[in-house]
């Protein structure tokens, strides 16, 4: 009866979003773009923005891109709608992701709330008439499903969820913003799971906080949305005597030499395969790492044979002269262990220390204000008349790092070059 219901509504949500979709050939963030993530407890668990942030980073690491997350347990449409100016315009964006409708239905389980709806619609369209106002293109991003163990029935909820994000569709189409389905797709893997025999849940969490499993999956879900593409690069090599380069998507080739039956080359890629290692139990039902990263080789001319195929010195894979003349996607070998995963790795702990400081040290203690007090050693010796002074000043001054945080991610995306060995396996 559920998964009925789930699907009821999927033919409205799905024309919706392929008329609100935006380019199919661009991505939706261009260069230089500021990009607030807005959202209740599920974006302030920084999981699945985080994940969207270092895809779009490692993806596009010359276009600057800049991201602040905003997320508020247990908010709605109505409370992203009453804090746009302080959580979204102080920070002058030029796009803004808008996920709310979890906390909107009030969890009903009976009849469809109308008013409860109405009220979320209203939200939203008082984000957007300020974000218009603004100038911000908006993504707006329908709730995820809720997960409890098959049969539960607080499952019913998704009704409503489902109903909701049609209504995400609405307030895109009446907006011109861009409709981000995400309902529907993470719904696909947990019931593809279930078809095969899954009594429990697989996105991790709660059944209304997904943990890393299911924040992937909303993560990617965005971004395919957003008309993410998946090549990272390829490179194409030949086996000659002198070494040989062929077609080069987003990567340079040099230093290429065949010698001893083995093909050495220098390869500096200009973007980077990722998939967040804690999310990986969700790979056993959806090949979310290959579908988001395509990270090729292509190496021609080899005599028959398995070759072990080496990254800054570390074999990664092995193949036959057949798959590498066809084409291998490397990204989850790279992404294993080498350089490759070496510098995503960097990135990954520079984006999380941004993200932490401007949380843990700024939005949350001082924006939302949940540690000020006596007990918070920052205001201990100030005077109540003047906490709200101090409270301003300490976020100015705290703001100021932010700019180095933001070049300490640019520096660690910068291409770098490592050598690649193609060699006949023992």
């Amino acid at each position: 009866m559920i998964a009925r219901r789930i699907s009821y509504l999927i033919a409205t949500v799905l024309l919706l979003s392929a008329a609100h979709a935006g380019s199919a050939q661009e991505f939706f963030l261009k260069k230089g773009d500021v990009v607030v993530v807005m959202g209740d407890s599920i974006t302030e668990q920084r999981l699945y923005s985080t994940y969207l942030e270092i895809w779009a980073q490692t993806r596009f690491p010359s276009h600057n891109l800049t991201f602040r997350n905003v997320g508020i347990g247990g908010d709605r449409s109505t409370g992203g709608n009453n804090r746009f100016k302080r959580d979204v315009l102080t920070h002058k964006p030029n796009v803004l992701t808008v996920d709310f409708g979890m906390n909107d239905g009030n969890y009903n389980l009976k009849d469809f709330d109308q008013k409860a709806f109405a009220t979320y619609m209203k939200g939203l369209q008082g984000i957007a008439d300020q974000a218009k106002a603004a100038n911000i293109r908006v993504a707006w991003i329908t709730p995820q499903p809720v997960e409890h163990n098959p049969g539960d029935p607080k499952e019913a909820y998704n009704s409503t969820l489902e109903k909701f994000s049609a209504g995400v569709g609405e307030t895109a189409k009446k907006n011109d913003g861009l409709f981000v389905n995400q309902f529907h797709p993470y719904w696909a893997v947990i019931d593809k799971a279930r078809k095969a025999g899954e009594k429990g849940r697989i996105t991790g969490g709660d059944a209304v906080h997904p943990g890393p499993a299911g924040q992937a999956v909303m993560a990617a879900a965005i971004l395919q949305g957003m008309n993410f593409p998946r090549e990272v690069s390829t490179a194409t090599v030949t086996a000659l005597k002198d070494g040989g380069v062929g077609n080069l998507r987003n990567c340079d080739v040099s230093n290429v030499e065949f010698k001893d039956g083995t093909v050495r080359f220098e390869r500096k890629d200009l973007a980077l395969p990722f998939f967040p290692e804690q999310a990986k139990s969700i790979l056993k039902w959806s090949p979310l790492l290959q579908d988001m990263n395509h990270y090729g080789l292509v190496v021609v001319g080899l005599p028959a044979g398995k070759y072990d195929v080496k990254l800054g010195g570390k074999k990664v894979a092995t193949f036959t002269d057949a798959d590498l003349k066809k084409g291998v996607n490397l990204a989850e070998a790279a992404l294993a262990a080498g350089p490759v995963a070496d510098q995503v790795n960097a990135v990954v702990k520079a984006i999380n220390d941004k993200t932490n400081y401007y949380h843990g040290q700024i939005y949350s203690p001082l924006v939302l204000g949940r540690n000020i007090g006596a007990k918070n050693p920052d205001f201990k010796d100030v005077a109540k008349e003047k906490v709200e002074a101090h409270r301003q000043k300490l976020i100015a001054e705290r703001m100021e790092r932010m700019p180095a945080l933001d070049a300490a991610i640019r520096k660690a995306l910068e291409p770098r070059p490592h050598l690649v060995e193609i060699t006949p396996a023992k």
